[in-house]
């Protein structure tokens, strides 16, 4: 199972981030667990300067914007 975060503050496009890494991950036929991280000061130490941010197994992959769907696949399988 892999272990994801999406860092933001609350707003439409983390909202939309979230949905589109379960919606992935259920393409893909992958388990994961995912964690919304709203709490400034933890998107702060994770090295997200800019929301929405992603990471995946303790591992930063995204910051700002939506992430590319093809993209957001190729984090997954990895």
């Amino acid at each position: 199972m892999k272990d994801i975060k999406v860092f933001g503050p609350g707003c439409k496009r983390c909202a939309t981030t979230e949905d589109m890494v379960r919606a992935a991950a259920a393409k893909l036929g992958i388990e994961v667990s995912v964690e919304k991280v709203s709490d400034m000061a933890a998107i702060a130490r994770a090295g997200v300067m800019s929301t929405p941010g992603i990471s995946i197994d303790g591992k930063l992959v995204h910051a700002g914007g939506l992430p590319d769907p093809a993209k957001l696949e190729g984090w997954l399988s990895a």
